[in-house]
C-alpha cells in the first residue's frame, strides 16, 4: 500500500517530510535521550513567568494524540458495553475471531501484522455492524488504545473497490498529527493492499484546481477536505462511500470545525456509510452526532465508576511550599515506594518541586503543558520503564495514562475550580491513578491550614475518611502498609 502525498518534487519532499513527522511520532520500545537530570523546559525553571503560574489545560486533542502515542498494546476495558441498534428486532451478532468477519485475505494478513490476536471488546460489537451489507451506520463510544481506529479503519479498507481509481472513503480528524496516526494505521493495515493507496488532505499539501485524484483513501482536517471538495472541486463527495469522523468531542472543541464537518457531511448520498467515533459523550457531542448520523447504530460505554474505596488517604498540614517538600521527604523516605506521580496546580510550582528533588538525588521527570506531546510521550514511556520513580506534573496527566507501577499519589496542591472550591472531578482522576487494575493505593494531601476546609468538603463530598498524618512521626509513617 502506497502512502502518498501530491506528486513530482514538491509531493516527493512532503512526502519525506510527512516520513520523518511519522517516525517522530511512533513511540519507541527504547526511547532515549532524556535523562534524569535533563527536563525539557527547565533551563528558565524558575523565572517568574506569567505563563509559569497559570495552570495546565488539558488540551483534549492534544490529550488524545498523546494517548495513541503511549499505548503499545490494546487497552482491556474494563466498561459495560451497550448497544442500541436502529431495528431492535434484527439479531445482534458479535465475533471472537477476525475470521468470523470472512474478511478479504490480504486484510487478514495486515490486521495478524499489527499484533492483534483477537477482537477488542469494541471490536466484537463493532465489526460485525460496520461491514455488514447493506451497510449501517455507528456512533460508538470508545477509549483511546480500545481498539476503535483500527476497527474504522478495516471497514474503509472493506469497502474500497481497489481498480476504481477515485476517493471512495473519506476520514475527518480533528488536528494534523491525529491525521497522521489514523494514516500510519491504514497504511499498516493494508500494507498488503498493494492497489490501495491513501492520500492526506492535511496543512502543506496541496492540490490544484480541478485535478483527477486516483487515490482510494481521503484522510484529513476538516478546513483542508472543505477546501479540495468545494472550492478546488478535487473530491466528489458524491462518490464517498464510507464516512468517517473520528475524535467528536475533540471536534466540537475546536471552533468551526462541526460546522465545516456538517457541510461535508451533507454533500454525501444517502447511501454512503457514516462513521462516528468519539472517547466521551456529553449533550453536545450527541447532539452532533444526531445530526450528522442518520438512523444510527449505537454503542456506548457505561462510565467507568472510579472508587476510591481501595485508596486510603491521609493529609499533612503545611506552612508553606519549603514545609510541603519536606514533609514530602520525611514521606518518601519512611515508606516503600513503587513509583509515584505528584501533582502541582501550576507550571512554576511544578518545576520549583522538580529541582529541589533533583539537587536532592532522586530521581524524576517533569510533565507539563509547554512539553511538546511527543517528549510527553517519551517521558511517560520512560517513567513506565522505571527509568523514573517519581513523575511530577500538573492536570495535563490528570487522566487516561494508567501505570501500573504506581502505588502513592501526592496531591501537593490541592485542585481548586475557577471559583476557588475544590475541583472534586480532577481530585478523583488524579488520585485514580493510584489503586488502579484492583490494587490498593495512598493518595497524600499537603494542605495549608487555610485550605482545610477545602479538604473537608472533598471528604464530605466523597464521604470518605482523609486521615491527618504527622510527617515527623516516622514511626507512624513506617506503619503505613499497602
Amino acid at each position: 500500500m502506497a502512502s502518498l502525498l501530491w506528486g513530482g518534487e514538491a509531493g516527493a519532499a512532503e512526502s519525506e517530510r510527512l516520513s520523518s513527522h511519522f517516525s517522530n511520532l511512533i513511540p519507541r520500545k527504547s526511547l532515549r535521550g532524556l535523562k534524569s537530570a535533563t527536563v525539557p523546559g527547565l533551563g528558565a525553571s524558575i523565572n517568574n513567568s506569567e505563563d509559569d503560574e497559570e495552570e495546565d489545560m488539558v488540551d483534549l486533542a492534544a490529550n488524545s494524540l498523546l494517548n495513541k502515542l503511549i499505548r503499545q498494546s490494546l487497552v482491556e476495558s474494563t466498561h459495560r458495553v451497550e448497544v442500541l441498534q436502529k431495528d431492535p428486532s434484527s439479531p445482534l451478532y458479535s465475533v471472537k475471531t477476525f475470521e468470523e468477519l470472512r474478511l478479504k485475505e490480504e486484510l487478514l494478513k495486515g490486521i495478524y501484522a499489527m499484533g492483534f490476536n483477537r477482537p477488542s471488546k469494541i471490536q466484537e460489537m463493532a465489526l460485525p455492524m460496520m461491514l455488514a451489507h447493506p451497510p449501517q451506520n455507528l456512533i460508538a463510544q470508545s477509549q483511546s488504545g480500545t481498539g476503535k481506529t483500527a476497527a474504522f479503519v478495516l471497514a474503509m479498507l472493506s469497502r474500497v473497490n481497489a481498480p476504481e481509481l477515485f476517493p471512495q472513503c473519506l476520514c475527518l480528524a480533528p488536528t494534523y498529527e491525529l491525521a497522521l496516526q489514523t494514516g500510519r494505521v491504514v497504511e499498516q493495515m493494508g500494507k498488503f493492499c498493494v492497489d490501495v493507496e491513501v492520500l492526506y488532505a492535511v496543512r502543506g499539501n496541496r492540490v490544484p484546481r480541478s485535478t483527477d485524484i486516483t487515490k482510494q483513501i481521503i484522510i484529513g482536517t476538516p478546513g483542508t477536505v472543505l477546501d479540495w471538495c468545494f472550492k478546488r472541486k478535487v473530491i466528489d463527495l458524491s462518490k464517498i462511500r464510507v464516512f468517517v469522523l473520528d475524535e467528536a468531542d475533540v471536534m466540537i472543541d475546536t471552533q468551526g470545525f462541526s460546522d465545516q464537518s456538517i457541510r461535508i457531511q451533507r454533500a454525501l448520498q444517502p447511501e454512503c456509510q457514516m462513521l462516528l467515533f468519539s472517547a466521551t459523550f456529553e449533550d453536545s457531542v450527541w447532539q452532533f452526532a444526531e445530526r450528522i448520523i442518520p438512523d444510527p447504530n449505537v454503542i456506548k460505554l457505561r462510565k467507568e465508576e472510579l472508587t476510591l474505596n481501595n485508596i486510603r488517604q491521609y493529609y499533612v498540614l503545611c506552612d508553606g511550599r519549603k514545609d510541603k517538600y519536606q514533609a514530602l521527604c520525611n514521606i518518601y523516605g519512611g515508606i516503600t515506594i513503587g513509583q509515584a506521580i505528584i501533582f502541582c496546580q501550576t507550571r512554576r510550582i511544578a518545576k520549583w518541586l522538580t529541582v529541589e528533588m533533583m539537587q536532592d538525588g532522586h530521581q524524576v521527570s517533569l510533565l507539563s503543558g509547554e512539553l511538546t506531546v511527543e517528549q510527553r510521550a517519551s517521558i511517560i514511556q520512560r517513567f513506565r520503564d522505571g527509568k523514573e520513580k517519581v513523575l511530577i506534573t500538573t492536570n495535563v496527566c490528570a487522566r487516561g495514562i494508567d501505570v501500573k507501577q504506581v502505588t502513592i499519589v501526592v496531591n501537593f496542591d490541592l485542585p481548586i475550580n475557577q471559583a476557588g472550591e475544590p475541583d472534586y472531578e480532577t481530585y478523583l482522576h488524579r488520585i485514580g491513578r493510584t489503586g488502579r487494575f484492583g490494587k490498593k493505593g495512598i493518595a497524600f494531601n499537603m494542605i495549608e491550614v487555610n485550605k482545610l476546609p477545602l479538604l473537608f468538603k472533598i471528604q464530605d463530598h466523597f464521604n470518605s475518611k482523609i486521615k491527618q498524618l504527622d510527617p515527623d512521626d516516622m514511626d507512624e509513617i513506617e506503619k503505613i502498609e499497602y
